[in-house]
């Protein structure tokens, strides 16, 4: 009960509003910002940078230490697939300038899965299929985001497609489909923003140590990890309550 008047109270509609893009801003900050801080700006690291980086460490390429490279951008696919999914939203609709600003912040998540200097010849190796098979699907998603505001909740997907009596009746295989989806799409953005605090933080401890031999001195941590994991919180905190609202149509 409790949970669910945290995010259904008349007092916390305007914070959920605001949630979602303050959210975004906090995380793609905090990933652009220094996760290691150093006085000479070249020898700084941003979270955008690790996904290269730890290619050329020595342990990693020895396989010392056993990485996934691609988590290291999973902040860019977490913030581009909860704008996009969420931008177009009924319930609390937003104006078409934040709709475009945060369109547009979605694309430039998802174009940050380019590697620093790349050509299409180079794209198309497996070092980078995975990459570019996400940054397209993330421009694709973020094109069709009215499209995928449907599936918010159940009501919307059944008042879209003309089942809103049926909807109402809670009952009926287009309703039970209508459930499902909506709760898959929910529990989707609360999975992908809870690896994207997990895999980049966890695997930035695991290097630590290389990076400090690289540097030859204990390194000081920049603000970007917590930064960023106060954004990526917040977006979990947003699917948790669209979770929410789908089990309170059940």
């Amino acid at each position: 009960m409790r949970l669910h008047r945290l995010f259904t109270s008349r007092s916390s509609l305007f914070f959920y509003r605001l949630l979602l893009p303050i959210s975004a801003l906090l995380a793609l900050t905090g990933y652009f910002r220094p996760w290691i801080a150093h006085q000479a700006a070249g020898l700084a690291v941003l979270g955008l940078d690790l996904g290269e980086l730890v290619k050329f460490l020595y342990p990693v390429k020895q396989g010392d230490i056993l990485l996934w490279r691609e988590g290291f951008y999973l902040p860019l696919v977490a913030v581009s697939v909860s704008l996009s999914l969420n931008v177009f939203r009924r319930d609390q609709p937003y104006g078409w300038p934040v709709r475009i600003g945060l369109l547009t912040l979605a694309a430039v998540a998802a174009l940050n899965l380019l590697p620093p200097a790349w050509s299409p010849r180079q794209l198309a190796t497996p070092e980078f299929r995975l990459q570019i098979t996400t940054l397209l699907l993330c421009l694709a998603l973020a094109a069709v985001s009215p499209f995928a505001a449907l599936i918010l909740t159940p009501q919307a997907f059944l008042e879209a497609v003309g089942g809103g009596a049926m909807g109402e009746r809670h009952s009926g295989c287009l309703w039970w489909a209508a459930r499902f989806i909506a709760f898959l799409r929910a529990l989707f953005i609360v999975a992908l923003a809870g690896a994207a605090i997990y895999f980049p933080l966890a695997q930035f401890q695991w290097i630590l140590p290389a990076l400090a031999d690289l540097y030859g001195r204990t390194l000081a941590t920049g603000w970007g990890p917590g930064l960023m994991t106060v954004g990526l919180a917040g977006l979990l905190t947003h699917g948790l309550g669209d979770i929410v609202k789908v089990i309170r149509e059940w």
